[in-house]
């Protein structure tokens, strides 16, 4: 029995500077076959997109596809997906879903939902059918990049396997979670991700092996700081030096300082700071210190005014810090005058 390969390369990397970079020439991809359970192997070359016949046929045992893709310069090998086919294995599917709509790496932030939908066919019942076309194992396991980690290089191997359970009814159904399971004091600085995977059953015929497998990238909730200018300060002349400290800013987002006339108000618009602006398209976190000065233009009255740090990502529009102060730029000038005849 043969099977038709159905694969796209354009899957998760994590160290690539660009993620679409494996269709380029410095990246060749294959797709390795495993017959089980003899353990011999077939490596075919791929294009980054398409479809191909298994080079070997599909052994009673079954057999597992793994898809590569390898970087020249530096020589770095990448496992971008897998997957095991046999006679009667049933098939489950894992798509991985958030309100971050980036498709590259199903990824969320540390305060916000994620939805996890899974589909199961195949499935036997019956006495006289194999014991592996019954059921799956579903999977969930969970790994911690640390503090300040990004994911690039962590072995996958060590990750917790927080939950497990057999499935034996074909169907499909929608897994929410509210919160994450990463491990950390913290929580709204947790990094890490959470992998869902389906597993056939051993059998006489094939060891356990992984059928369908997906995880989503947990980042941390950014903060921010203003520094400079003191709440209820009067400011006369010309305006202080202001020092913005940026923090675990979302993969992407738009960032800046904005001012408006009067006290402190959540959901005002106001003008942009110059030199404040910082936009982030990337695959992890950011962390920048911004330092402003010759902002006077953006004034253009005297009286109370606020200056706002504000983050815009996939999950809204928040502030992270504000500062509320008095703006005096009128000079007076007291004297007589006199004559002299």
């Amino acid at each position: 029995m043969s099977f038709r390969l159905l694969f796209s390369v354009a899957c998760a990397l994590f160290s690539v500077a660009s993620s679409s970079a494996q269709n380029g020439s410095t990246f060749t991809n294959f797709i390795r076959q495993v017959q089980l359970p003899t353990g011999v192997e077939w490596d075919m070359g791929v294009a980054s997109t398409g479809e191909e016949l298994s080079p070997l046929s599909i052994d009673p045992g079954g057999a597992r596809f793994e898809l590569w893709t390898v970087q020249a310069l530096p020589l770095t090998s990448y496992l971008l997906d897998n997957r095991y086919v046999g006679t009667y294995v049933p098939i489950g599917q894992v798509a991985i879903r958030s309100e971050d709509p980036y498709s590259l790496i199903p990824r969320t932030r540390a305060d916000r939902p994620f939805y996890v939908d899974i589909s199961i066919s195949g499935l036997l019942s019956g006495a006289g059918v194999p014991v592996a076309s019954k059921s799956l194992k579903f999977l969930h396991h969970v790994q911690s990049y640390g503090a300040t980690g990004d994911g690039i290089g962590i072995n996958r191997d060590l990750a917790t396997l927080n939950s497990q359970v057999s499935m034996d009814q074909n169907g499909t159904q929608t897994l929410t979670y509210v919160i994450n399971s990463i491990p950390g004091a913290n929580r709204a600085k947790i990094r890490g991700e959470e992998r869902f995977s389906f597993f056939s059953l051993a059998d006489y015929q094939a060891p356990e092996s992984q059928i369908a497998s997906q995880f989503i990238q947990i980042w941390p909730v950014a903060d921010g700081a203003l520094e400079g200018i003191s709440p209820n300060q009067h400011i006369r002349f010309s305006l202080p030096t202001v020092t913005i400290t940026l923090n675990d800013l979302y993969p992407t987002s738009h960032t800046y300082a904005q001012v408006y006339k009067g006290a402190a108000q959540l959901g005002r618009v106001g003008a942009i700071v110059p030199g404040s602006s910082l936009l982030v398209n990337d695959t992890v976190p950011n962390s920048r210190i911004l330092v402003l000065s010759d902002y006077e233009g953006v004034f253009d009255d005297d009286g109370l005014w606020t200056m706002e740090l504000v983050t815009e990502t996939p999950f809204g529009i928040e502030r992270m810090a504000h500062v509320s102060f008095t703006l005096d730029r009128t000079i007076e000038m007291n004297g007589n005058v006199t004559t002299v005849e």
